[in-house]
């Protein structure tokens, strides 16, 4: 599947399913009847108006942003002040795998939950950050698997992709019967640099 579709909300999309699983912090505002099974620790059928709860952001969030709000939400901890100066800090250093499977994508869908634009800041950031480290690993020829663990999904789809594109360059450099040769254009280049300082005795 592309990485197109990573991003973007699709109904075909198995990678945007398991990113709205991740579940996200939830606050009911109402009482709302024979929905106790959703609370482990309850032992009334009903869910009491005050409860909290971490709710799959697929269900969350059409709760929370309908015309009569059932529940309130808010950022998942690793979106967070805390987190966010960890990360900028040195986001290289951070094992994302950590934080989340899917730390960049459910980023973009809870980036709305912030009014000052922190979180996505942070994601930018963080990306900008381990872009290069992470390409860098690609080039490698033995993939150090403690380094990929590191990695969240997004970033192990680009460093696989990175790393087979590199692995196929290689393999093409050592088994090519064609001669590479300069561009014209840097001959003729050469050339005319030549004989301007010829010009010059």
């Amino acid at each position: 599947m592309s990485l197109c579709y990573s991003y973007t909300p699709n109904y075909f999309s198995i990678e945007d399913i398991l990113v709205t699983q991740e579940r996200i912090p939830s606050k009911f505002l109402v009482n709302v009847p024979k929905l106790g099974k959703l609370n482990p620790s309850a032992e009334e059928n009903d869910i009491k108006q005050g409860t909290a709860l971490d709710l799959p952001f697929w269900l969350a969030d059409p709760l929370s942003f309908a015309r009569h709000p059932l529940i309130s939400i808010e950022l998942p901890r690793v979106y967070k002040e805390a987190y966010r100066e960890i990360l900028k800090a040195d986001a290289t250093a951070v094992d994302l795998h950590k934080l989340g499977l899917y730390f960049y994508e459910l980023g973009l869908y809870v980036k709305r939950l912030d009014p000052r634009r922190e979180v996505e800041a942070i994601l930018l950031h963080t990306f900008r950050s381990r872009f290069k480290e992470l390409m860098d690993f690609a080039d490698d020829v033995v993939c150090d698997p403690v380094k990929q663990n590191r990695l969240d999904m997004f970033e192990r789809t680009l460093f696989q992709k990175a790393h087979f594109s590199r692995m196929q360059l290689k393999s093409w450099l050592n088994n090519s019967e064609m001669r590479l040769e300069a561009a014209t254009m840097v001959i003729n280049h050469k050339k005319r640099k030549r004989i301007d300082v010829d010009d010059l005795f």
